[in-house]
């Protein structure tokens, strides 16, 4: 049994059986990857997937098992590598961050800025996506650390540290006749057609609960994964916006206006997701540091240790 033979395994579970996509993102050929699982059926004495003459179409149930299997000894064999690194290149290595459009856009920049200046030999990669795709990347050891603010917490194999609370505004054209309200209701914004982010994103389901707890309907017109095509949209006059609040600067935006709804929903909190099984660099602690500072290493490492969710939701 090779290490080669079990990544060759797992990303053909991750492709959904298809060895071409597989090769591809392993630089190898298609021949190469059915010959290797072969060879490790046959070591194993079990078949790990079905196939219909050359094709593979379903994973067997003890294919289930020992793909779960291959996947822990892969990362334990990364956490090797990583454990050795701590020690020979201790200023060096590389930090993968999956997290989304908004977060990237908005939150890191300033802590990635801190952080290459203090570990300028550390290779940073942002990986973005909705928060399913960035807790897939966390959990397969693809991504050292996940940034979402929703779907994390339904990945029991990642261990979730809380870091801020935010809410919503309502962004609109200048003169637009909702900046005459006393007061911004739900009501209000439901007479206009409404740009927000897709269904996946970004505590969406917050604005959805809203307006069905005051009975109303959104006229969702538009939806989008990135707050600048929100944006966009909004000043070319398709409808009023619903954007986190983070992601709207006066400076920047100034052919737009903000009108602050805090108050019309619940705030969303914005979560770190490490895996369980991780080994984690010093690098990595501090990185988090920088993004929560009331995440310190020991408190990190007492909740990895004790495998529980992190429930201390941070101030706003």
């Amino acid at each position: 049994m090779k290490l080669q033979q079990l990544r060759y395994l797992c990303e053909t579970a991750n492709q959904d059986m298809n060895l071409s996509r597989a090769a591809k993102n392993l630089h190898t050929s298609q021949p190469a990857i059915s010959k290797q699982i072969q060879l490790l059926e046959q070591e194993l004495g079990v078949d790990i997937f079905l196939r219909n003459g050359k094709r593979i179409v379903k994973i067997t149930p003890p294919g289930q098992l020992i793909i779960q299997t291959a996947v822990r000894m892969l990362r334990d064999a990364d956490n090797l590598k990583k454990i050795a690194q701590e020690f020979t290149n201790e200023a060096g290595g590389t930090l993968t961050i999956a997290t989304t459009h908004t977060q990237a856009r908005y939150s890191l920049p300033q802590v990635i800025k801190r952080f290459t200046a203090r570990y300028p030999k550390v290779k940073l990669i942002l990986r973005q996506g909705n928060p399913t795709q960035i807790a897939s990347l966390v959990s397969s050891g693809e991504a050292d650390i996940g940034i979402a603010t929703e779907a994390l917490e339904q990945y029991p194999e990642l261990v979730m540290l809380p870091c801020y609370q935010w809410n919503r505004c309502i962004i609109v054209p200048p003169k637009h006749p909702l900046l005459k309200l006393k007061k911004l209701t739900l009501e209000a914004i439901n007479q206009y057609p409404i740009i927000t982010y897709d269904f996946a994103f970004t505590g969406r389901t917050k604005i959805n609960k809203a307006f069905a707890s005051r009975g109303l309907e959104p006229n969702v017109v538009l939806t989008a994964i990135d707050s600048d095509v929100i944006k966009t949209y909004v000043e070319l006059g398709l409808g009023v916006g619903i954007l986190a609040n983070m992601a709207f600067d006066a400076k920047r935006d100034k052919n737009l206006r903000s009108i602050d709804a805090s108050h019309l929903f619940e705030p969303s909190t914005t979560r770190i997701g490490i895996s369980r099984n991780s080994y984690i660099r010093s690098y990595i602690f501090d990185f988090i540091e920088m993004f929560a500072p009331h995440l310190d290493h020991a408190s990190i490492q007492a909740k990895l240790e004790s495998g529980k969710c992190g429930d201390h939701e941070p101030a706003s």
